[in-house]
């Protein structure tokens, strides 16, 4: 099984040589998308060795650097992509819990939840971005016949192949309301993994719109209901999909 790690990164010159050094304590093949970073994280990335990088000339999106990391694991024959974000929120400690969890070979989407088990040493989510997941959270289980407990988590493990069947366009924070659209309507095995509530940095921010989080609700809102109607001629797909739920904690 040939696993890859992918890091979307945007101006994270304060974490990025600490992230990439722990998440290669547990996987040979790491991929960095820099998407368009202006502050030293380009620099810094050029001084390590043994790792790929795409690099953005402009800021094109979280999702745009998702949807390049699949891309480039399936041309590079990998099995699996875990994707981890670059800001110390996730632990890369966790990185065999998901290549086990992958091994057991009936899942597509290994989604880690921040919610689904109390860990030790959680911390509090900003109070609009808890509510806007858990506002979303629900609509998509009610509208997709889902269960999970977080829709946002960007520490996952995705199937290449599962991935080669969804056309995934969306190439900015609202990516997880087309890609769970998508994942239902492809018939992916999807399960949730615990991971733990680590917010460092509170004060981090969206940029643009998306700052006020009335707008982003409604942008989330948007695009879900956008894709969901694009999807309206495969609906009847819905009821020969599996869901199932792991937590190794």
């Amino acid at each position: 099984m040939r696993v890859l790690v992918a890091v979307p990164v945007f101006n994270e010159e304060a974490y990025v040589a600490g992230v990439i050094r722990e998440v290669r304590r547990y996987c040979d093949d790491v991929l960095v998308i820099d998407d368009g970073s202006a502050d030293g994280t380009a620099a810094i990335l050029n001084t390590i060795d043994g790792i790929s990088v795409i690099r953005h000339p402009e800021n094109r999106g979280y999702g745009q650097s998702l949807i390049d990391a699949f891309a480039y694991a399936h041309r590079h024959g990998y099995d699996w992509v875990i994707t981890i974000d670059c800001d110390e929120q996730h632990e890369p400690c966790q990185i065999p819990e998901f290549i086990a969890r992958a091994a057991q070979d009936d899942a597509d989407i290994i989604s880690g939840s921040r919610y689904l088990t109390a860990l030790p040493g959680n911390t509090d989510a900003p109070s609009d971005r808890r509510e806007i997941n858990k506002t979303i959270t629900a609509i998509i289980n009610d509208r997709l016949g889902l269960q999970l407990t977080d829709a946002f988590c960007g520490f996952k493990a995705y199937r290449v192949n599962a991935m080669a069947r969804m056309n995934l366009t969306v190439v900015g924070y609202a990516f997880p309301m087309q890609f769970w659209v998508q994942a239902v309507m492809t018939c992916a095995r999807i399960c949730e993994l615990a991971v733990p509530l680590i917010y460092i940095d509170p004060t981090r921010h969206f940029g643009g719109i998306l700052d006020d989080p009335q707008s982003r609700l409604a942008h989330y809102l948007e695009v879900f209901e956008n894709e969901m109607a694009r999807s309206q001629d495969s609906r009847d797909e819905l009821a020969g999909c599996r869901w199932s739920r792991h937590s190794s904690r």
